[in-house]
């Protein structure tokens, strides 16, 4: 079977050599789609207390310690040392609905693509990696570990789920997977973690947008969202096509009613309601789409350029 359409393990494992050249962390350049966040930004690895020492010249004076100072009557500076442990949990949709393209790839091996690359460069970052994958009908648990062995656990699942695609029956859209692998997630992540959802978002509704907002609270979450760009844009009439979302046998018309901006309003509103997710935060929302692989996507948004840089030999 073509990787582009339902993406292998050894695929999967040959793209820890793409997971350079981008980064969820703070530091980010001006043309990535994390910089300038209002309200929240994403946090990377935190700051773990070490000692108080005396001030030495070039010391930032922000992490002067002014009570131990007024008790020492010397200037006395609080140390800290970078946290290594940063978890990151990815949360990834599997369902029937995914298993759809019209050019490159469909959005399952895109989707799959960019959990494998938030992994390797996760597990190269050095932080502790979990998942949540989640189907039609059912979803399964990874809990955190920092070990390659972890990494191929839950690519050799996600490819298994990817796999057995082809042969499911087609349904409709429904928002309870989603929502119960994002309640999974909720239950497992406590404080700055980095949360990861990897789906085309087609099924968020307002208790999508809730849970997202309600993890965000205390950890970093960044929404990837799968398109196809039949879901973005409707080619110009005149055509006539038949569609169905396993319930519902349709025709679609663009010129009929005003279908071709509707597709693309809908789609753009989605998005931006998603980012709009809990009280003032803003959810980064990265949109990957299946006219092409997922590394040069990722590299230009957050920032780098579109292949990774090789080291000279």
């Amino acid at each position: 079977m073509d990787p582009r359409i339902v993406p292998t393990l050894e695929c999967l494992i040959g793209l820890q050599h793409e997971a350079r050249g981008f980064s969820f962390l703070h530091s980010q350049p001006v043309t990535s789609l994390l910089a300038g966040r209002r309200a929240s930004r994403i946090r990377g690895r935190g700051l773990s207390f070490e000692e108080i020492r005396a001030y030495r010249p070039g010391d930032d004076v922000r992490l002067i310690d002014w009570r131990a100072s007024a008790r020492t009557g010397h200037t006395q500076m609080r140390v800290f040392t970078e946290e290594r442990d940063r978890p990151t949990l990815i949360v990834v949709n599997l369902t029937s609905a995914t298993f759809f393209g019209s050019v490159h790839a469909t959005k399952t091996a895109v989707i799959a693509q960019t959990a494998a690359l938030v992994a390797w460069r996760g597990l190269r970052a050095g932080d502790r990696l979990g998942a949540v994958l989640f189907g039609d009908d059912d979803h399964e648990e990874h809990r955190p570990h920092r070990s390659r062995a972890s990494v191929m656990r839950i690519l050799g699942a996600v490819a298994r789920r990817a796999a057995a695609l082809p042969d499911a029956p087609m349904r409709a859209v429904a928002s309870a997977p989603l929502n119960t692998a994002l309640r999974a997630a909720a239950a497992m992540v406590s404080h700055d973690w980095l949360v990861v959802v990897v789906s085309d978002l087609q099924a968020a509704d307002d208790q999508t947008r809730a849970l997202v907002g309600s993890m965000a609270r205390h950890n970093d979450v960044v929404a990837v969202a799968v398109s196809d760009p039949l879901e973005r844009v409707l080619p110009a009439a005149p055509w006539r096509g038949v569609a169905t979302d396993g319930a519902v046998v349709g025709v679609l018309d663009p010129a009929q009613n005003g279908l071709g901006a509707r597709v693309s309003d809908r789609h753009e509103h989605r998005i931006a309601w998603l980012k709009q997710s809990g009280l003032a935060m803003q959810t980064p929302v990265l949109p990957v789409g299946t006219e092409d692989q997922a590394a040069p996507q990722l590299r230009r948004m957050l920032g780098a350029a579109a292949a990774p840089r090789r080291s000279a030999r």
